[in-house]
């Protein structure tokens, strides 16, 4: 049994056109490679109201935040940011790599332009 129905005047269309209709029926929201996670987004929101302030607003504002910046970072990125953050505030000779690699520096400054532009868009 099929997922969908095609409507009434497809029916009888050609299978090439069927089908495009049939792919075009697929949620516009779906998973590409850069999306983020729920989780992630709700973590960002919820990290950003904490500093930000606890009302609907800010929630509006950090959602828009957090969505700017999965548009401008893949979300392999952005994970690699995090680790980066939390590896960097740690003492000891195992998370230098995280301070004072510069690939690591690139990345955090990628990403606080991306933050900026976001709190530019949003707030």
């Amino acid at each position: 049994m099929p997922l969908f129905s095609l409507p009434l005047p497809l029916r009888g269309s050609s299978p090439a056109i069927a089908a495009l209709v049939a792919a075009s029926l697929v949620l516009p929201s779906a998973a590409r490679a850069d999306d983020y996670p729920t989780d992630a987004r709700v973590d960002y929101v919820l990290a950003c109201m904490g500093a930000n302030g606890q009302d609907r607003l800010t929630m509006l504002k950090c959602a828009c935040s957090i969505d700017a910046i999965a548009a401008r970072i893949p979300y392999d990125d952005y994970v690699a940011v995090e680790t980066i953050k939390v590896m960097s505030e740690r003492p000891g000779e195992r998370s230098a790599v995280f301070r004072d690699v510069g690939w690591a520096k690139d990345l955090m400054a990628e990403f606080r332009r991306a933050q900026v532009a976001a709190d530019m868009e949003c707030f």
